[in-house]
């Protein structure tokens, strides 16, 4: 009996505690920020047949990206590393998309469709996607 009491008050405390920090990150974004999702996703542009040109990652940003996320994004070109499922370091020119949106399966879904167009129209293997919980305002 003193187990389960103990097991109890345990499992209360715990519950208290994750009330408790979720509170307080809400709270975190101060009376007018917004809890929000930033992406950041990796698009390598090495293909089997050459590169991805500038004028297709526009074209792919207008056709694809664009009307999934027409609040905004940003976008920019970098360099980039990653070792392939062979073991084969790859060193490429890379660009990085940048969205900022609700929390919540709509969006989610859109960045999955992102994700995959690219790699189904461009013969990639994988795109990097870094998720993470911030506050916006405007």
């Amino acid at each position: 009996m003193q187990n389960r009491y103990r097991t109890l008050v345990v499992a209360l405390f715990l519950l208290v505690s994750l009330v408790g920090c979720g509170a307080m990150q809400a709270s975190q974004c101060g009376d007018d920020g917004r809890r929000a999702m930033q992406e950041l996703l990796y698009f390598g542009t090495e293909t089997p047949s050459g590169h991805v040109t500038p004028e297709e990652w526009t074209q792919f940003l207008s056709e694809t990206v664009t009307p999934r996320f027409p609040e905004g994004l940003s976008t920019w070109p970098a360099s980039g590393q990653w070792r392939l499922a062979s073991g084969q370091i790859i060193r490429e020119p890379s660009y990085v998309l940048s969205l900022v949106h609700p929390d919540d399966p709509i969006p989610n879904k859109a960045v999955q469709e992102i994700i995959a167009s690219y790699k189904s129209r461009f013969q990639q293997e994988a795109v990097l996607r870094v998720k993470t919980t911030v506050c916006n305002t405007f």
